[in-house]
């Protein structure tokens, strides 16, 4: 694993030197870009827009128009800003988990403590469980400012970025039905196939089957063989809900028995 960042958790007085580490990676196949003509990758270069010449990573500046011109800005800028946020992962405070929407969450990460502070982060991580509480942070990561929670998984503490409220948007554009507070029989039978389809979660259970099948589709065709596209039914809207109902739990009662 690489370190992607490096600084230290605020508990309190208790300041605990950690570094950060990617904890997900993509299931998906790395497929390439190519023309269409040839087969030859697609490169993608970072171009001057006046000149058209290519300009080198270590020569490339950050700035922000204002005005109609642009402020460079420097490493020391982005300090500047906020230099305890740069190098600390302060917690605010601690709450339930489950007062958190799933909307809020983004990427998770581990953290893993220097050696002087494997006594303290143990003390924290062990708390956390103890008490069913997460501990909400700020930071600034990739000068941005990150809001996140710390929770133990298993030894090793994740920090989870979550979004901030101003980054969700608006659903009142869409179409949506009103929220009913009535109780129906389609209600009763939603809530009996629900029951019925209800089981304890387990993550192993679920795997990215659509890459592996892709994959052989791959190693299929570079044999030769052309794959087998399935016909897939159309299903329109159903009108009625109580009879698709009453057949859900049906269909669910015979595969059960």
């Amino acid at each position: 694993m690489r370190t992607i960042w490096k600084g230290s958790i605020s508990f309190g007085l208790i300041n605990i030197p950690v570094k950060i580490y990617t904890a997900v990676k993509e299931s998906a196949l790395d497929l390439d870009m190519l023309d269409s003509k040839d087969h030859s990758n697609i490169k993608f270069k970072r171009v001057n827009e006046n000149t058209g010449k290519e300009v080198e990573y270590k020569d490339i500046v950050k700035g922000y128009k204002i005005e109609g011109e642009y402020v460079i800005l420097d490493d020391e800028d982005f300090t500047a800003a906020d230099a305890k946020k740069t190098r600390t992962i302060e917690i605010l405070n601690f709450v339930d988990q489950k007062e958190i929407d799933s909307i809020y969450f983004e990427n998770p990460y581990f953290l893993e403590p220097e050696d002087q502070a494997l006594k303290a982060y143990g003390l924290l991580r062990d708390s956390l469980k103890a008490s069913g509480r997460v501990g909400v942070t700020s930071f600034v990561l990739r000068n941005q400012e990150a809001l996140a929670i710390l929770k133990p998984y298993g030894k090793v503490i994740v920090l989870n970025r979550i979004r901030f409220n101003q980054e969700i948007l608006d659903p009142s554009e869409l179409k949506l039905p009103e929220i009913s507070t009535k109780k129906s029989k389609e209600m009763e039978m939603a809530n009996k196939l629900i029951d019925q389809l209800t089981e304890k979660f387990d993550i192993s259970k679920y795997k990215d089957t659509y890459t592996a099948k892709l994959l052989k589709i791959i190693k299929n065709k570079s044999k030769g063989k052309k794959p087998v596209v399935p016909r897939l039914r159309v299903v329109h809207p159903q009108k009625d809900l109580m009879s698709m109902l009453k057949a859900s739990l049906e269909s669910k009662k015979k595969r059960a028995s």
